[in-house]
């Protein structure tokens, strides 16, 4: 076993790279070596210092049509589990990260691990607002939350739809797993001129995928969750960086491979794992 403190930029980009491809802790350790709580203990430091450059980097960015989504998960245990003294707390069974794409650069700018009320909602925009250099379209799903917080962040500012899906019944027996039929979608302007072509939120829900094959405590229908939601979103802000800036989009490999960070401005070269590893140095 390999212990933290004799942990090498190689061996740690090995370990990030086992994580960032949707391998659980386990796996991870399995096939590097290293001990289980080093391995954790690298998550935890280094999403702290993933989530602190991103902070940093990611503002005035050139966004121009953004798309918002949550995702569900669940932390301790699902809520029909969680303990009765632990009952309504943050951090035992349900919790949602709220996510912000740019369907442009396929950038996501800003993200929060938290509750899906108003006033997550709220802290969500605002912070997606403040780094924004321009005005931008922005479509949501129907969550009542988003209507308060983006008047709230952009005022008037902002050209915003609600896209509401709408779903046939709820699949039954064998199916049950699956999901109830897709039937259309109704659309409401909410503030300003929305282009109609551009009123989506296809390219969040792909990233919703993207995050259910990256990060193993999204895996549906598996005993792969989060202790702790602090660990949780140290593995979210450990993907976003490796989405962001050492994952090659392919929609972006015009005239050679490039991340949504390169798209967007931010970064100039594809990173390497060692160079992710290297922010705890």
């Amino acid at each position: 076993m390999v212990s933290m403190n004799r942990l090498s930029t190689e061996k740690r980009a090995q370990i990030i790279g086992c994580l960032a491809e949707g391998m659980s802790i386990r796996a991870t350790v399995r096939i590097t070596g290293a001990a289980k709580n080093t391995a954790t203990k690298l998550l935890v430091d280094l999403g702290r210092a993933c989530s602190e450059y991103q902070d940093k980097v990611l503002r005035e960015l050139p966004c121009k049509r953004l798309q918002f989504d949550e995702i569900w998960s669940f932390v301790y245990s699902k809520a029909k589990n969680v303990p009765e003294e632990h009952a309504g707390e943050f951090g035992y069974g349900d919790i949602w990260t709220w996510v912000a794409l740019d369907a442009g650069t396929k950038l996501v700018p800003s993200w929060l691990v938290g509750k899906r009320d108003g006033e997550d909602a709220t802290l969500f925009v605002s912070e997606v607002a403040s780094r924004l250099r321009n005005p931008v379209q922005l479509t949501t799903d129907g969550h009542r939350a988003y209507l308060n917080s983006v008047e709230r962040a952009f005022g008037a500012n902002i050209d915003y739809a609600m896209l509401h899906k709408l779903y046939g019944n709820e699949p039954e027996g064998q199916k049950r797993y699956s999901p109830a039929d897709y039937v259309g979608t109704k659309t409401k302007i909410i503030t300003g001129k929305p282009d109609p072509d551009h009123i989506s939120t296809s390219y969040v829900e792909r990233q919703d995928l993207t995050m259910r094959m990256g990060m193993r405590r999204f895996t549906r229908l598996t005993n792969a969750f989060s202790k702790k939601a602090e660990n949780l979103a140290c593995a979210v802000s450990l993907h976003f960086m490796h989405y962001n800036f050492a994952r090659p989009h392919k929609s972006l490999a015009n005239p050679y491979p490039r991340t949504p960070a390169m798209e967007a401005g931010v970064a100039d070269h594809v990173w390497t794992l060692e160079e992710i590893a290297a922010l705890l140095d």
